[in-house]
């Protein structure tokens, strides 16, 4: 089984920036991302702006994002084969 790669929260944003997210909002030291899904929708989640982050918040932070991208597309950012 893959393990998680160790991403800082800038990275994380990096990687959902590439895939058309934008930064809305932050709070303390959690980064709000947003985009404009095709349906009108808006597709949101919140990013924490940490040094590193744990596997298991990246885990977490990896599912939220397969609601909106391809699990494919993601799997490379996140984990290492």
């Amino acid at each position: 089984m893959p393990k998680p790669k160790v991403l800082h929260g800038q990275e994380v944003v990096r990687i959902f920036d590439s895939f058309g997210f934008f930064v809305v909002d932050q709070r303390g030291s959690h980064i709000k991302l947003r985009r404009a899904a095709k349906d009108n929708t808006r597709e949101t989640f919140t990013i924490p702006n940490h040094k590193e982050l744990d596997r298991g918040t990246i885990t977490s932070i990896f599912k939220q994002g397969a609601r909106y991208i391809s699990e494919s597309e993601l799997r490379a950012h996140f984990y290492s084969e």
